[in-house]
């Protein structure tokens, strides 16, 4: 079903669709559909038989599969996706989601955190990717502040977290700690994550986009340095927040950019 409703959107959008596979954190979720709650790395290993069969069934005919999960024996789909594959995106940061996308997904995204630990995550991921002469880009996420000065971003910031419903900030982090920590290695996403942590769902606040433009374009290179491809954004006012973001922030990271490329240019 899933292969169908992207191939249509696909064409429809004449290419412009991506698919985001969630392997599941949330135990109730499950039960809730009538689906059996699996083990953590259990949940990843079903998450690449889902994403074999999807990229099975947008490019071959009479594709056959025969998985722990799932199974096709001579499925074809007609019409196939224009053009390339959709891309697949995955979320996670413990050591099944990290081989997973190695192995499999052209996307790995993870929870807001500082520079060096997204590139630990980076150079795990493509050291791994590479053995089988795959790429895979890195998406991180975060939460913009941007404001004249840094004391009134924190301000925000803090107001924030200061207006959170503590049961609902605590039931969420019960929830998805459990699912962290129940990695072997205990170190999935939100494993470690503190109530501030929290109140931006996904770690947002870790990523350090709090500050003046010129602070959070800086740290936007910094991400950028350590491997991420992509920084998913969140922002308090969207409407508001987007359009000073895209006012006062992107112009200084192109001119960051630029600056380097003219360094670089210079020094050969």
């Amino acid at each position: 079903m899933l292969a169908k409703q992207i191939t249509t959107i696909n064409h429809l959008s004449n290419g412009r669709v991506a698919v985001n596979i969630v392997s599941g954190c949330f135990r109730a979720e499950f039960h809730a559909v009538g689906e059996p709650w699996l083990d953590h790395d259990e949940r990843y290993r079903r998450s690449e038989e889902f994403i074999r069969a999807l990229r099975g069934i947008w490019s071959e005919d009479k594709f056959t599969f025969a998985g722990d999960f799932y199974r096709f024996r001579d499925f074809s789909l007609k019409p196939k996706p224009i053009e390339s594959l959709p891309e697949i995106f995955q979320g996670g940061s413990s050591r099944a989601a990290r081989d997973m996308a190695a192995r499999v997904s052209d996307w790995y995204f993870t929870n807001g955190n500082t520079p060096d630990e997204i590139a630990k995550q980076v150079n795990d991921i493509r050291t791994k990717a590479s053995e089988t002469g795959r790429k895979v880009k890195v998406g991180v996420n975060a939460f913009a502040v941007a404001r004249k000065t840094e004391e009134e971003a924190r301000n925000v910031v803090q107001e924030i977290i200061d207006k959170a419903i503590p049961d609902a900030v605590n039931a969420f982090g019960h929830e998805v700690k459990n699912a962290g920590q129940a990695s072997p290695e205990r170190e999935g996403n939100w494993a470690k994550s503190s109530f501030s942590d929290l109140v931006q769902y996904n770690d947002g606040f870790r990523s350090n986009l709090i500050g003046t433009p010129q602070q959070i374009a800086e740290r936007i290179l910094s991400l950028k340095d350590a491997g991420a491809d992509l920084i998913l954004l969140g922002f308090l006012h969207f409407q508001e927040e987007v359009e000073y973001f895209g006012q006062q922030v992107i112009p200084l990271v192109r001119e960051l950019e630029a600056r380097r490329s003219e360094t670089r240019a210079a020094a050969e």
